[in-house]
């Protein structure tokens, strides 16, 4: 099993499926491919579910598991996201890579207002994206640049945790949710009794982790999560619909004066298969974004926004984001089209605007 998935990982595999009845498989370059010949066997598969899962109190309980996350390491190789679940009454296991080495803003290819974000002092950074878009290195590289430029007490609380990161000019405590506190909630109320100045929530998906975190970037923290949402609009309604319904208009001031900005990103393919580049849209909050978030009838205008405000601000939609790539040859014209969020000719139209 070491030797496949050390293999996968270095054919830059991104997740790896071990499955009863099925070949071992890897999403390379965006792909599911297979990786052996020979089908597991359920009680093969039971067997790796069982070396994955670190806690022996954890493993004492495989058989009456039907869904369970934990993290685990392989030396030399990296670090994994491990998700064990039941299918056809048989294990199945879904590991995510992810790598040793910490990756950096400018390895990333991120637009540099992204570390202009990173050194805010306080508000809400909002990281977002679809399942497998690379969200988890963006939130590792915003931690590594406050860990290189600043010198602040950084609290993560994360399901599982993914990034190591070292104390470097920051102290940077790492919390794992069912090993070092109860629930996302839980820790996160804690971590305000930490002496914090950095929050990192691993993902944002309940109203009440949602308020929490807008309350805490209102007392003077910087808050920085992730949310599975595809594009700016979209977080901006998710954010808002999160709280209740009679507290909707002020929840809609709250997060717009607490917001900093938001990151969204997609994975995109690179020609001849040569791996894939992300397309990033970025909202700043500015006065102007800020009175637009409060009036739900202006949601529309945030594109716009983003668009104008890419030198002064260095927003961007992902359609800029896409005639960029276009020219450098990162991607086809066809795969920036299919990628757009609505028009049907991105980079075309970009490069118009610029005269080209």
């Amino acid at each position: 099993m070491e030797k496949i998935i050390k293999a996968a990982v270095e054919r830059g595999a991104s997740d790896l499926h071990i499955k009863a009845g099925d070949v071992f498989r890897a999403r390379i370059n965006g792909r599911l491919v297979p990786l052996t010949k020979q089908r597991l066997t359920p009680d093969q598969t039971r067997a790796i579910a069982h070396k994955l899962i670190p806690s022996e109190q954890d493993r004492a309980h495989l058989e009456r598991m039907r869904d369970f996350d934990c993290s685990w390491g392989m030396p030399g190789v990296g670090r994994f996201r491990v998700n064990v679940l039941r299918q056809r009454s048989s294990f199945m296991i879904v590991m995510r890579v992810i790598p040793f080495a910490v990756p950096s803003v400018a390895s990333l290819g991120l637009p540099e207002v992204v570390s202009t974000l990173a050194e805010s002092e306080r508000g809400l950074l909002l990281v977002t994206g679809v399942s497998g878009s690379g969200k988890t290195s963006t939130v590792a590289a915003i931690i590594e640049h406050i860990n290189r430029t600043k010198q602040k007490h950084i609290v993560t609380i994360e399901n599982p945790i993914e990034f190591l990161h070292r104390d470097i000019n920051c102290s940077v405590t790492q919390r794992e949710v069912g090993v070092d506190t109860e629930s996302m909630a839980v820790g996160l109320r804690a971590a305000l009794r930490q002496d914090p100045d950095v929050i990192l929530i691993g993902e944002m998906r309940d109203p009440e982790t949602a308020d929490i975190a807008v309350k805490a970037a209102e007392t003077g923290h910087l808050v920085i999560s992730a949310m599975p949402t595809p594009d700016v609009p979209t977080t901006v309604e998710r954010m808002v619909a999160m709280f209740q319904q009679d507290e909707r208009d002020i929840g809609r001031v709250r997060f717009s004066e607490a917001l900093r900005g938001v990151v969204s990103q997609q994975l995109l393919p690179k020609p001849e298969e040569e791996g894939r580049v992300a397309a990033i849209e970025v909202l700043v909050s500015t006065p102007e974004v800020r009175a637009c978030i409060k009036d739900p009838a202006r949601w529309g205008e945030l594109r716009t926004l983003m668009a104008e405000g890419r030198e002064q601000h260095g927003m961007q939609t992902f359609e800029q984001s896409l005639a960029d790539l276009v020219e450098e040859g990162l991607v086809t014209e066809e795969t920036a089209q299919a990628a757009s969020r609505g028009d049907p000719e991105p980079a075309t139209r970009e490069r118009r605007k610029k005269g080209r």
